[in-house]
């Protein structure tokens, strides 16, 4: 019998690389929210993954960017690059449609780590021609020493054994660090801000999104049913009426999909309260951005 192997696994990628899409299929859970928006994550999102060949845990990250027009932005870039310490593999995730001079930023990066890295090229299934992959993947690897190469789709699911079996080749021996029935490393509470966090990205548009945070202020089970409330913050008095929208309609819909997503991944009855607070530039304050958990180390 082979030896257990257990180690940090860091996802990294520019924004909309699929990073987010891929923990949640490699852990089954809507763990990571995901939308079409840059910037979607804003936290180290851990994923654990349990498998015969022992656990990995996977690290979600903010898509590294060239943006620098607010204290949020550079704390996101820093997040990205700080999480590449410590951990025993890194996954590289190219979206094989498109290459950018951010997923060159990425390589860089990459390229000066000393552990073993595995390209993945994800949304696979969007290639007309995919003989293009065979002239990425020597680029890349003459420039950078990948130790795997590996194809996928993350939303289709295609490719994601041949990605963990690269993953655990490659993980120190070690036993599991987590407990097998968790999925993550992070609480409740903060899963339900970010998933009332995700429906606010889909339901608003532009750049009004950039400007809201979420803190849950009470998390409480009570009997037959979890109570939350949620406190939605905004930039400007403007997006306070964006959010809330006609009629308090916007408001409604983002509470109504955000409290059935909340249900369906605590698997319980959700009572779920929203309101909505001006608390201005709070993504160039840095005392904010503490307080918002946007942590200066990641």
């Amino acid at each position: 019998m082979t030896e257990p192997r257990s180690g940090t696994v860091a996802l990294l990628g520019r924004p909309n690389a699929g990073k987010s899409t891929l923990l949640n299929a490699l852990v089954g859970e809507h763990l990571a929210i995901v939308t079409h928006k840059p910037q979607t994550t804003r936290h180290r999102i851990t994923g654990i993954v349990n498998r015969e060949q022992g656990q990995a845990v996977f690290v979600d990250t903010p898509g590294i960017h060239r943006r620098r027009d607010h204290a949020l932005n550079r704390r996101l870039n820093r997040i990205a690059s700080d999480t590449r310490q410590d951990v025993d593999v890194v996954i590289m995730l190219v979206d094989a449609t498109r290459w950018t001079d951010e997923d060159r930023m990425v390589l860089e990066m990459v390229g000066q780590l000393e552990v073993p890295k595995i390209l993945a090229f994800n949304k696979i299934d969007l290639l007309d021609d995919r003989s293009v992959l065979l002239e990425k993947t020597a680029e890349l690897s003459g420039e950078v020493g990948f130790d795997a190469v590996v194809y996928l789709s993350a939303e289709k699911r295609q490719g994601l054994d041949d990605l963990l079996d690269e993953v655990f080749r490659h993980l120190p021996v070690g036993d599991p660090v987590f407990d097998p029935e968790l999925f993550t490393d992070r609480s409740e509470r903060f899963l339900a801000a970010e998933l009332v966090r995700e429906q606010l990205m889909l339901q608003l548009h532009q750049e009004i999104p950039y400007g809201v945070s979420v803190v849950v202020e009470r998390f409480e089970r009570t009997p037959g049913r979890l109570e939350i409330d949620a406190l939605i913050l905004v930039a400007s008095d403007r997006h306070k009426g964006m959010v809330i929208g006609r009629g308090g309609q916007v408001l409604k819909r983002v509470g109504s999909r955000a409290r059935r997503r909340i249900a369906e991944l605590l698997g319980e009855q959700v009572h779920l309260e929203l309101h909505v607070k001006v608390r201005r530039d709070w993504m160039d304050d840095e005392g904010a951005l503490d307080e918002l958990g946007y942590s200066r180390e990641g």
